[in-house]
């Protein structure tokens, strides 16, 4: 017994880990008392420590092995972080030597990059690793290369020296953004989460929607798109939502496969759902050097046009199986709800206020993260505390919070924030709200680890194609081809990021695919945004495609149905977004990019049409059950009105008319027949 109380078992490790972690980052959030590069390198080193420490070598096993096992985890994660705190050291001469590399710089350089590759496998598998490899042997090797795509050759101290130091490698763009904006959000996210605001948003679409036709799969897209508003995690929407939705979609007649492709695609979406939006979000604003605004504005139509296809191909498919939805008596009230639960969207309200009033992504995230830290903790504190005066003096910090804010800055506002959370322990209240901030602090740690060594592995891509330069010699290629058809060109790179997607997340999907295929439809005259979104777009499609699709795999154990069939179901739900992309390279004004109004208006709606004819083409159903050469027909016109030529308008708009009114009146005289 009295070993329980004197050793700290590897658990209990993990857990103050990861609140140290996540103590850290807000640390530096509100006060940034580091350089950048410290700040990235100890980010790394935390996400190492506890990725080998949650995934140690001979994990399964008992006994023995399985003690040695740990053991040898725990040790390559310390390894790890001490590579973080050497940055940090040792940070003054790292910078008057930089490119000079002394034996403890190569030892060091050298660990980081192998503890990188190992812990990335650890946590997504072989692919990205496999694909980063390829990369680094390049660098190594690629002097012997035939032809074009030779280099000059460097050495090894120029490779470990780039890809391990400075910020060019694991501590590049995206670890930047990672140990920034992304750990942030995530940690919003976890608040928000652990504070109820799932269960308000699952009662908000129960009640809007539930009753309708087929109605538990649209409570799925809705509130998987309202969760995706605040945590930009495809994965970590469908092990929330997804525990409701998935059951409550099979009991009312979906298959498992379907119900978890709905899951699985409508989660995904939320990486491309202002505000937050998902972590490639803010990479694409550092890579091309734009307001996080502008990224917003650019995905705004698309990312509902995403949920609208979603929402149309469940309705279809319930009206193919004859599915109806919940008994109205059964469904929440959804503006109980939200009157019961209001508070809850303060934090989100503030967030896309300072966002759109041009404030940063930190900014605005570290402000949003405390609003909400202060909403747990105030509903504490208003529901323990007995007496007036208490009460008034909870008001009077929040006010001194929210003024200590708009004259101070963040920092003063941290600072009355910690006396609130003081408060709650002098008046012995909030012991729930306590343990609810510390379960959001260690599973945001949590939830940041793929996305984080995702961007550190991804810094050897990087670091790379800056070295060598390869990413011109191969876009002299694709732009060979693009010249004779823009068409072929985008094409090309749709077909890149799913065969990417089949092994890789959508991070480092992204950001291969815009290193080498951006630039290039840039000048073949699509604008850079554009360029970019078109390529984060097909980036979160190929999370969807088999034989790698982790939304579809997460959600296979809640469906008990097989990753591939999910998989293969997503892919089908998804069917009618794979237009929107070149729909808005061909008329950039879906993206607000160029025109008017009207512009924007006329493209909305010919996406609309568009994906009402894919869908109906993938699903066999519209307003009765299609003929093949129906679906055929509905494909075609839809494929018609995505170039924005007027003839190619015309012909689309006119072959929906005809087969519109055909069906109608086909289903109305079988009706009448029966």
């Amino acid at each position: 017994m009295s070993d329980t109380h004197t050793s700290m078992s590897p658990r209990q490790a993990v857990f103050w880990i990861a609140i140290a972690f996540s103590a850290f980052q807000l640390t530096m959030a509100a006060f940034h008392p580091l350089s950048s590069q410290v700040i990235r390198a100890v980010h790394v080193g935390f996400v190492l420590l506890l990725i080998f420490a949650l995934f140690p070598p001979m994990a399964g096993q008992g006994g023995l092995a399985g003690r040695i096992g740990r053991a040898l985890g725990w040790t390559m994660g310390l390894a790890g972080f001490a590579t973080g705190l050497y940055q940090w050291v040792f940070e003054a001469d790292l910078t008057l030597r930089s490119g000079e590399l002394t034996t403890a710089d190569w030892v060091v350089g050298t660990l980081a990059i192998v503890l990188v590759f190992e812990a990335a496998r650890r946590v997504m598998g072989w692919g990205l690793p496999l694909i980063c490899a390829l990369f680094l042997a390049y660098g190594i090797f690629g002097q012997y290369l035939p032809g074009a795509f030779a280099h000059r050759g460097y050495g090894l101290d120029q490779i470990v020296g780039v890809l391990g130091f400075g910020t060019e490698g694991l501590y590049g763009t995206p670890t930047f953004v990672s140990s920034s904006y992304i750990f942030l959000f995530i940690l919003f996210g976890s608040f928000l989460e652990q504070a109820g605001m799932i269960r308000l948003f699952n009662d908000f679409a129960m009640g809007t929607v539930g009753h309708t036709r087929g109605g538990p799969a649209k409570v799925s897209v809705i509130s998987s798109g309202l969760m995706g508003t605040i945590n930009g995690s495809g994965v970590a929407n469908v092990v929330t939502t997804g525990q409701f939705t998935i059951p409550l979609m099979k009991r009312f007649g979906y298959s498992p496969a379907f119900a978890g492709g709905v899951e699985a695609t409508a989660s995904m979406g939320g990486q491309i759902m202002p505000p937050v939006m998902g972590a490639v979000a803010f990479i694409m604003a550092e890579t091309i050097n734009v307001p996080y605004l502008a990224i917003v504005q650019a995905a705004i139509i698309p990312a509902i046009l995403y949920f609208v296809t979603a929402f149309w191909m469940v309705h279809l498919e319930a009206g193919r199986k004859g599915l109806v939805g919940l008994p109205k008596a059964e469904c929440p009230n959804p503006w109980t709800a939200v009157r019961e639960r209001w508070y809850l969207l303060m934090p989100l309200m503030g967030l896309v206020a300072l966002l759109f009033s041009g404030y940063t992504p930190m900014f605005s995230g570290t402000v949003g993260l405390g609003l909400t830290v202060i909403l747990i903790f105030g509903a504490a504190v208003m529901n323990g505390v007995k007496g007036t005066p208490l009460r008034v003096l909870f008001w009077v910090l929040l006010g001194m919070a929210c003024a200590g804010f708009v004259e101070f800055g963040v920092s003063t506002f941290f600072a009355i924030i910690a006396l609130l959370l003081a408060l709650t322990y002098v008046l012995r209240v909030g012991g729930d709200a306590r343990a609810t901030a510390v379960r959001a602090l260690v599973e945001g740690a949590r939830h940041a680890l793929p996305v984080a060594i995702a961007c550190a592995l991804v810094g050897v891509i990087i670091g790379v194609i800056n070295l060598t330069g390869v990413a011109a010699e191969m876009g002299g290629h694709i732009i060979a081809i693009g010249r004779e058809s823009l068409f072929l060109a985008l094409f090309l790179t749709m077909l890149t990021c799913l065969v990417l997607g089949m092994g890789i997340p959508t991070i480092p999907n992204y950001i291969i695919t815009s290193s080498l295929a951006a630039p290039v439809l840039l000048e073949l005259g699509v604008p850079l945004i554009v360029s970019h979104m078109f390529v984060f777009y097909f980036g979160i499609m190929a999370d969807l495609t088999p034989p790698v699709a982790l939304a579809a795999f997460a959600a296979a154990p809640i469906a008990k149905e097989s990753g591939l069939k999910i998989s293969l179901q997503a892919v089908r739900v998804a069917m009618a977004g794979f237009i929107v992309p070149f729909m808005a390279v061909y008329s950039p004004a879906l993206m607000l990019q160029t025109g008017d109004v009207w512009d924007t208006v006329w493209i909305v709606f010919k996406a609309l049409v568009a994906i009402a004819m894919w869908g109906a083409g993938a699903i066999g159903f519209l307003v009765a059950p299609l003929a093949w050469w129906e679906r055929v027909w509905a494909i075609v016109a839809a494929s018609f009105l995505v170039v924005a030529l007027p003839l190619t308008d015309e012909i689309g708009l006119a072959a929906v008319a005809v087969l519109v009114i055909w069906h109608v009146w086909r289903s109305r005289r079988s009706a009448a027949l029966v």
